[in-house]
């Protein structure tokens, strides 16, 4: 499977970041992909830094225009296409929810964020009502896709249950980065335990990984930080973990991976995690902790 992945900066206008992600997937269809992954909330800026109730204005229906115009560039461009919008279900709850086409342009399925973070210049859960969708990959033409978003992918628990229902590939829209007060030697830890995290995933569960982060400074409107440098290094991995492309830190990108899936079957084989799994004596996990 030859996977697409947009690495962009992001700014004030929507219609230009629209446009941008959209170049990307003509980009990465040129270059021979058949899926086609976009970064978290990549129609706006990352307005999550602060928390401003204007912000909700940023938000839409699913379906809605800018869904639309995603889905007539999937039937288009003949690709199956990941994306990521602010999604306003109803007045007050608000999802961040990625949300899938497949090639002939109609919307297969959709995943909202079920871990959310509160963070300094991460305010997520101002903006975000948990999801409620679970971890169930998304049927597509090209197979099932486990979708997951950002803070998700600390989670083991989040990437083994989208494997245990059948996943072939796990998917992970992101928007991280550094501030500005942090030192050098922890910017470096940070991305460190970002990429071993998502590659942990990749050999625990024998699935290949897209992660597919913003890259781009994005000023903080409010002045009370310094922003963020979002660092990019978006990658994707094979099953055991190793490293089949990563995106520079500070680079728009648009690249196209060829993924052997059927490693899958062959990495389990030899790595049986799923067989020698003691799901008798898992009960505990449920648990907020165990005192």
């Amino acid at each position: 499977m030859n996977v697409g992945i947009v690495q962009q900066t992001c700014g004030s206008s929507k219609d230009e970041n629209i446009a941008k992600s959209i170049e990307g997937i003509a980009e990465c269809v040129r270059q021979g992909a058949e899926l086609v992954v976009l970064q978290e909330l990549h129609s706006g800026i990352y307005f999550c830094q602060a928390e401003d109730t204007n912000m909700f204005d940023l938000a839409e229906s699913i379906p809605g225009p800018t869904a639309e115009k995603f889905a007539q560039t999937a039937k288009e461009q003949g690709v199956v296409l990941v994306t990521s919008l602010f999604e306003k279900r109803a007045p007050g709850i608000y999802h961040n929810t990625a949300v899938v086409f497949d090639k002939d342009g109609s919307m297969v399925g959709r995943y909202r964020k079920m871990h959310i973070p509160d963070d300094p210049a991460y305010y997520e859960k101002f903006y975000f009502t948990p999801g409620d969708l679970g971890f169930e990959p998304i049927q597509t033409s090209l197979g099932k896709l486990g979708v997951l978003i950002c803070w998700d992918q600390w989670y083991p628990e989040a990437a083994r249950l989208m494997a245990l229902a059948g996943a072939e590939v796990l998917i992970y829209p992101t928007a991280i980065g550094w501030e500005a007060g942090d030192t050098q030697d922890e910017k470096d830890r940070q991305l460190d335990a970002w990429m071993i995290s998502q590659r942990a995933h990749a050999v625990a569960n024998g699935l290949p990984v897209i992660s597919v982060n913003r890259t781009g400074y994005e000023p903080d409107w409010t002045g009370v930080t310094e922003g963020i440098t979002f660092w990019g290094n978006s990658f994707i991995t094979g099953p055991q973990g190793e490293l089949l492309h990563r995106s520079s830190h500070n680079k728009e990108e648009n690249v196209v991976v060829t993924v052997d899936r059927k490693r899958t079957e062959d990495v389990r084989r030899i790595w049986p995690y799923f067989r020698d799994r003691r799901i008798d004596a898992y009960a505990d996990l449920t648990k907020r902790y165990i005192d």
